[in-house]
């Protein structure tokens, strides 16, 4: 994608306002209590194994906020792991959660720099062994093992300015580093 013009002062790198990324920036610095975000999902159990996950407020700049619409995520097992295949399973969520997060850093972060992109594609795979899922064995953990991902980028970065800004998606981060994770449970 090329930069573009929007009105007379506002440039658009990537499908980024650039100019508002920056005045974004600006206003954090100044006020930092507005970096700070409370993302949420809820979800329901059909049956089976099919949920359905519901995204639609948040928090973030210091106010409650809603998206124009709720997004709904409808999550099952394909029939060989005994479900009906009435969407991605869960897992599946995580690697097209990492891949849009890598995806929208890159265009973001590229347009910060001033660097135009062109297209950019990307390709993941993980592997899971269900011996930890099933507790058929203790020394195999449940979730992924190893997650492969492939890019192929076209625009001004080069390979090493690419391999750095992928890694700045909170969704890598995430994946990568440990993260605690608190769970309540109600008994009802």
């Amino acid at each position: 994608m090329t930069t573009t013009a929007v009105q007379s002062k506002d440039i658009v790198r990537n499908g980024v306002n650039a100019t508002k990324l920056a005045a974004t920036i600006r206003a954090i610095e100044k006020q930092p209590e507005l970096a700070q975000f409370k993302f949420r999902a809820r979800n329901q159990w059909d049956t089976g194994g099919h949920n359905v996950a519901t995204v639609d407020s948040f928090y973030g700049t210091c106010q409650e906020m809603e998206h124009k619409q709720p997004f709904r995520f409808d999550a099952d097992e394909p029939a060989v792991l005994l479900g009906e295949d009435n969407g991605a399973n869960p897992v599946e969520f995580v690697l097209a959660g990492l891949s849009g997060c890598m995806t929208t850093t890159l265009a973001y972060h590229a347009a910060g720099r001033g660097l135009n992109i062109e297209s950019i594609e990307s390709e993941y795979e993980g592997d899971i062994d269900l011996h930890g899922l099933l507790d058929l064995d203790p020394n195999v953990r449940p979730g992924y093992r190893e997650i492969r991902v492939k890019f192929k980028v076209k625009g001004d970065a080069d390979e090493t300015t690419i391999q750095e800004l992928l890694r700045k998606s909170p969704v890598f981060d995430t994946l990568a580093n440990p993260v605690k994770i608190k769970v309540e449970v109600e008994k009802v």
